[in-house]
């Protein structure tokens, strides 16, 4: 009868997968059954023209990492509070939609639609995209609106805007790892 309680017991403990042991629920699942990577977006503002836009890794049990960055630009100032005009408000976003084809009044093509933000000063900042500067089928166009000209055109009406190359591979590489659904603003 001893015997049969021990066995009971080890096998209690087995089952549990060495969560008696302090194992975190990673070491302990069975290989194969590690929990997977995610993804997300983060822009570090630095300059109206020249911040960056990564597309960060989250591993379990490891840090971090970059696993892609694009140039990318903010507003025509600094204030995040100033609509049309400043860049984005730090803080987390949701990732509403990826459009390639988008038709709106100014921004047109490859443009991720984010969610609205309220800055400090509870302003609250709406038609916020990642997007460029092209026609809706992707290609360049005459009107300054459509077409990139160079570092000038990284400024936007409070969006982050990259070169229109970058924006197709952000997309391209956002659809390889499932379509990443948060962006982090820092500075």
């Amino acid at each position: 009868m001893r015997m049969t309680k021990r066995v009971a017991v080890a096998g209690s403990v087995l089952a549990l997968g060495g969560f008696i042991a302090g194992l975190t629920p990673a070491q302990a699942a069975p290989s194969g059954a590690q929990a997977k990577s995610t993804y997300y977006f983060k822009f570090d503002k630095s300059t109206n023209t020249n911040s960056r836009l990564y597309l960060i890794e989250r591993r379990p049990e490891k840090p971090e990492r970059a696993i892609a960055t694009w140039r990318a630009g903010s507003g025509h100032g600094t204030d995040s509070c100033k609509k049309n005009v400043g860049w984005l408000p730090n803080g987390k976003y949701k990732i509403k939609k990826y459009n390639t084809t988008y038709n709106g009044s100014l921004i047109k093509g490859y443009a991720f639609a984010l969610e609205n933000k309220k800055c400090s000063n509870g302003t609250n900042r709406t038609e916020l995209f990642i997007h460029s500067e092209m026609k809706q089928n992707g290609n360049a166009g005459n009107t300054e609106a459509t077409r990139w000209d160079g570092d000038n055109d990284y400024k936007s009406a409070g969006c982050i805007k990259l070169k229109p190359a970058d924006i197709k591979a952000v997309y391209k590489k956002a659809k390889s790892v499932g379509f990443p659904t948060q962006l982090t603003v820092v500075s």
